[in-house]
């Protein structure tokens, strides 16, 4: 199971609970890692579900998603029962507002955005895939990317939208083949450290499993990969890493008690504005994205929207894979389909 990406670890623990013969089945964020097509094939066995009289609790932050199943829809917030509603006396903008204690608008991202100059290249990637039918997880990728610009990958679940951000970060399983020009120069990345020096940072798309460190806390979460900027002799300043984080907080408005709160205590949306915080520290000329609002609730979603569009804007290069069709069509620039 640990082998198996996010979204195929998702289908397995699905079958294994339509698998037993229940009379209440939870589903929590069911939907988070699928693709349109296996998201329409799920609803339809929850359609089976409930007329076979299963009582079936569904948690979401997915409108579109409630409106399509519920009957009744009880909003939580803060741990705490805001108000149940009948879904045909209610509509989407109303449970925003009661979930996020606030107005959220349309995002408007502004006047376009205007690309600069070539920041990476990619000429024939390849990557094998030893023991297996298909033989290449990745064949004959061309891409490039502007300074300024959000390309967005999309595909069906295991078109290899991860793999190719993997590869660019120099975290493959196996070398892949082909060229990568970082600023006309030709790399070849062996790990993330590589990477990470040479100015790419990757936002992962299992965040609790390779983006946060759980048994740290928010600011130790934001300044582990620029510890050695708050050190002296080899030995770590602690106001100066406390100042860091501080500053990357109060950037991207990470709601939190303190910089020495448990990185657990914040949500699904606040973590990833962590994960962000810490490799923007680092100064990178590329961000890769891999599904960053996956698991986020809606207002965290739009300033999630409104930070990528202001770093784009500062010049940065982002490649953003989603899940979400309409999300790719609201950030990007151009589109690449795998």
């Amino acid at each position: 199971m640990r082998e198996l990406r996010v979204g195929d670890q998702q289908l397995v623990e699905i079958a294994k609970a339509l698998a037993l013969d229940t009379e209440i089945l939870v589903m929590d964020e069911p939907t988070s890692a699928l693709t349109e097509t296996e998201v329409a094939r799920l609803f339809r066995v929850i359609d089976r579900l409930r007329d076979r009289g299963v009582t079936i609790l569904y948690i979401s932050h997915k409108m579109d998603e409630v409106f399509r199943l519920a009957d009744r829809i009880t909003v939580m917030r803060d741990g705490r029962l805001v108000k149940t509603l009948r879904r045909d006396r209610t509509n989407a903008r109303e449970v925003t507002h009661l979930m996020v204690g606030r107005q959220i608008e349309e995002t408007d991202l502004g006047v376009p955005r205007r690309a600069g100059e070539v920041v990476l290249e990619i000429e024939n990637l390849s990557l094998p895939w030893p023991g297996h039918a298909r033989k290449w997880r990745l064949r004959d990728i061309r891409l490039t990317l502007r300074r300024g610009e959000i390309l967005g990958l999309a595909g069906l679940m295991g078109a290899g939208r991860t793999e190719l951000l993997e590869c660019l970060f120099g975290a493959s399983p196996e070398a892949p083949q082909g060229r990568i020009l970082l600023e006309g120069r030709l790399v070849a990345f062996r790990h993330p450290r590589e990477a990470m020096r040479a100015g790419v940072a990757l936002v992962t798309e299992d965040r609790k499993r390779l983006g946060i460190f759980a048994n740290l806390n928010v600011g130790q979460n934001i300044t582990v990969c620029t510890l050695a900027e708050a050190a002296r002799f080899g030995l770590i300043r602690f106001q100066s890493e406390h100042t860091m984080a501080e500053r990357s907080i109060e950037q991207l408005g990470v709601r939190t008690s303190g910089v020495g709160a448990p990185i657990m205590t914040l949500s699904g949306g606040n973590q990833q504005k962590s994960i962000l915080g810490r490799w923007l520290l680092t100064r990178p000329k590329i961000l890769l994205m891999d599904d960053p609002t996956r698991g986020v609730d809606v207002g965290a979603k739009a300033e999630l929207y409104v930070l990528m569009d202001q770093l784009c804007r500062q010049g940065l290069g982002i490649i953003l894979t989603s899940s979400e069709l309409p999300e790719l069509l609201t950030l990007c620039d151009r589109i690449l389909v795998l």
